[in-house]
């Protein structure tokens, strides 16, 4: 594998590109942000990064309220354009024929296209150079109900959600699993053994025991051999033991105790501790 050094930059991706929207109902704004991301659980935060000199800063500045709304695919021209011109000279919620919706908890306003929204306050912002860092604590989500299943759960699949990776927009694509699906399984000879369900009348369960018609053709007439040969080789052992016991009787001097048979010896019990079932 061939690397190539490069200087430090901000290839970092993919990440969100939303649309964070401010100002009030009666004179709404919206701008892009692709550096956001959440940064606390309990309270609930995430942070924005914007550029002071953005018409948006000022806005949020004032109020130290917004709105992030999750963008669709059907959404990414409204993205894209809602980044590049500014809300000084343009009405980007009649340009885009966007929706301004009122919030539940914040005086900026909801963008109504949007399935997600986020309502936040900032309770502080870090100059960091060429953006300012502002972090707001997330005091309510408005959530379309088209993305809740029948116990209300949220199926964030169904919202067809943007993504962006290095001034690439792309739709998301296939899921590939669920959080912690990686260890649901335990590793081989660990973990609890799975118990077999319960059988009625007393029968054996068909999973755990193979019938004999059950066992596949090229196995049989194996099965079969091997069945007859430990059979016979059985009986045999059983008969030549019976002739050494009586062997035995027969030249037996008086006074002195026999020694202890074979079959005696094989059902000694054992010394130590009774083996546990596995």
């Amino acid at each position: 594998m061939n690397k190539q050094v490069w200087k430090g930059s901000v290839l970092l991706g993919p990440i969100p590109p939303v649309l964070v929207s401010c100002g009030t109902l009666e004179h709404p704004n919206v701008f892009t942000v692709a550096w956001a991301g959440i940064i606390n659980t309990h309270p609930p935060r995430l942070s924005i990064s914007v550029r002071p000199s953005r018409y948006s800063h000022e806005l949020i500045s004032k109020s130290g309220e917004f709105v992030v709304n999750l963008p669709t695919q059907s959404l990414a021209k409204a993205v894209d354009w809602c980044g590049v011109k500014s809300g000084r000279t343009e009405d980007k919620f009649k340009a885009m024929n966007l929706t301004a919706l009122p919030a539940s908890q914040v005086s900026a306003p909801l963008v109504g296209e949007s399935p997600v929204h986020l309502e936040c306050r900032v309770f502080q912002t870090i100059p960091l150079g060429t953006h300012d860092l502002l972090l707001a604590d997330i005091l309510a989500v408005q959530v379309e109900e088209s993305l809740l299943d029948e116990k209300g759960r949220l199926c964030l699949e169904k919202a067809n959600l943007l993504a962006y990776a290095h001034g690439q927009y792309y739709g998301l694509g296939d899921q590939l699993g669920t959080f912690g699906w990686s260890v649901k399984k335990a590793e081989p000879g660990k973990g609890k053994k799975p118990k077999d369900k319960a059988i009625r009348g007393g029968k054996q369960n068909s999973t755990t025991a193979q019938k004999p018609d059950e066992i596949p053709t090229q196995h049989k007439e194996a099965h079969s051999t091997n069945l007859d040969s430990s059979t016979s080789s059985s009986s045999s052992r059983k008969a030549d033991s019976f002739k050494d016991k009586k062997t035995t009787h027969k030249h037996k001097k008086p006074g002195h105790p026999g020694k202890k048979n074979s079959f005696s010896s094989r059902n000694k019990k054992p010394k130590g501790k009774r083996p546990t079932r596995g």
